[in-house]
């Protein structure tokens, strides 16, 4: 069972990893300057370094209970800036952002969890 939890981190990470290079592209930030991100080439970068620092300190269980609460701080700003499905008045895509918006509500339990309860076994911090 501690390969379940191990799989688990790492899979719950990918998506933080995966997706931070955009945060350093241009498109990427455009589209959160268009989102109505404030200082979008600086804080969505910012964001991307959040992501990726987050994710692999999730993955690997090293200090993973800082590296979800780099997530939380990450999580939080995003998901009320960039997914204001009330904003929106197109069906569709209120329908497509209250997903999204669902989405990282339900992986900011999941940092909250890991801040809580840390990495677990076969991780750097568990030292096994």
């Amino acid at each position: 069972m501690r390969f379940v939890l191990l799989a688990g981190r790492i899979l719950f990470a990918l998506i933080f990893i995966t997706a931070a290079p955009r945060h350093f592209s241009k498109e990427g930030i455009a589209h959160a300057a268009q989102l109505g991100t404030p200082f979008a080439g600086l804080l969505v970068p910012v964001s991307g370094v959040m992501a990726v620092a987050g994710g692999l300190s999730v993955a690997a269980g090293y200090k993973a209970r800082w590296g979800a609460w780099t997530l939380a701080a990450f999580l939080i700003p995003v998901t009320l800036v960039m997914h204001a499905f009330w904003k929106l008045q197109d069906p569709a895509l209120v329908h497509i952002q209250q997903a999204m918006f669902a989405k990282n509500l339900s992986m900011l339990g999941a940092v909250l969890m890991i801040a809580y309860f840390g990495s677990g076994p076969l991780s750097i911090d568990d030292g096994r």
